[in-house]
């Protein structure tokens, strides 16, 4: 019987398992975001919560400690500066696990394990689409579209300092889920990174309003003199019709209010149908 054994084996030996740990936890310190196994993932984030401590601490035997654990000397510096000042405020909870999807050959479960609050953080990056996605949605209930590939959305920074300041039940231009994601991503973050997910927000709108134009420009140019010329002189290589660029798989055109499953089912490339009383009948 397995009682009172924790923590997992990964068929491996004692040995080899705790090598095998403490080189992610070093390349996490080092790179601050690691792709590996879902189960890894979390062993390793268990231990690095343990590192990041001892570089709080700040001390001589936390300084012994973290050496004897870390495999690359170069981190330890790292450790006590910049983690120290980073999560200086924060207790506890430095390393985030995202599920990505399943590895080619043996299936397994990839994830992508990061440092909070880090350079590249993975989760703001989403959040910050997620605003500039549901800010465009609200600007285009009250102005056609082409008014708003003109006038573009304006003052996301803006934005984003109002919904800080709310509740999980107040209404505004953005959905409860959205409001508590970015909450919890500024929650110690400083101004700086206000501008910075302002900015990423805006970039997002303007890829998504760039997107129609781009697609009705390229249609134009298939459709010009040389469309004519390439079909009289025969030229195999020549496309009739220029590809529309295809949207992924669950993702709402702008102005899109249909639901979620719907747009999971397939009906995100075709049109919204009434049916009739006895339509099934």
């Amino acid at each position: 019987m397995k009682h009172g054994v924790a923590f997992r084996k990964f068929s491996r030996t004692s040995s080899h398992r705790n090598l095998m740990l403490r080189n992610l936890v070093t390349s996490l310190l080092e790179h601050e975001q690691i792709r590996t196994t879902l189960a890894k993932a979390k062993d390793t984030a268990r231990l690095a919560e343990k590192i990041i401590t001892l570089g709080k601490k700040n001390n001589e035997t936390s300084y012994r400690q973290a050496q004897a654990f870390i495999l690359k000397p170069p981190v330890l510096p790292k450790l006590f500066t910049t983690f120290a000042e980073r999560y200086a405020n924060r207790p506890g909870g430095y390393t985030r696990i995202h599920r990505l999807d399943n590895r080619f050959g043996d299936n397994a479960p990839i994830a992508l394990l990061e440092l909070v609050d880090n350079p590249r953080d993975f989760k703001l990056e989403m959040t910050a689409r997620a605003v500039g996605r549901e800010l465009l949605n609200e600007k285009l209930r009250w102005d056609s579209p082409r008014g708003v590939i003109n006038s573009g959305v304006q003052h996301a920074e803006t934005a984003v300092v109002k919904e800080l300041n709310l509740s999980g039940f107040d209404s505004s231009e953005l959905r409860p889920t959205t409001r508590r994601n970015l909450q919890k991503v500024m929650k110690y973050r400083g101004r700086e990174a206000l501008t910075e997910i302002g900015a990423k927000a805006s970039a997002y709108i303007e890829t998504i309003l760039a997107k129609p134009v781009a697609e009705a420009k390229m249609q134009l140019r298939a459709d010009s003199k040389e469309k004519e010329k390439a079909r009289k002189r025969g030229n195999p290589n020549f496309v009739g019709n220029f590809p529309v660029l295809p949207a992924r798989a669950g993702v709402a055109s702008p102005g899109e209010t249909r639901p979620a499953m719907q747009l999971v089912q397939g009906a995100l490339g075709r049109p919204a149908r009434w049916r009739g009383r006895h339509a099934l009948a």
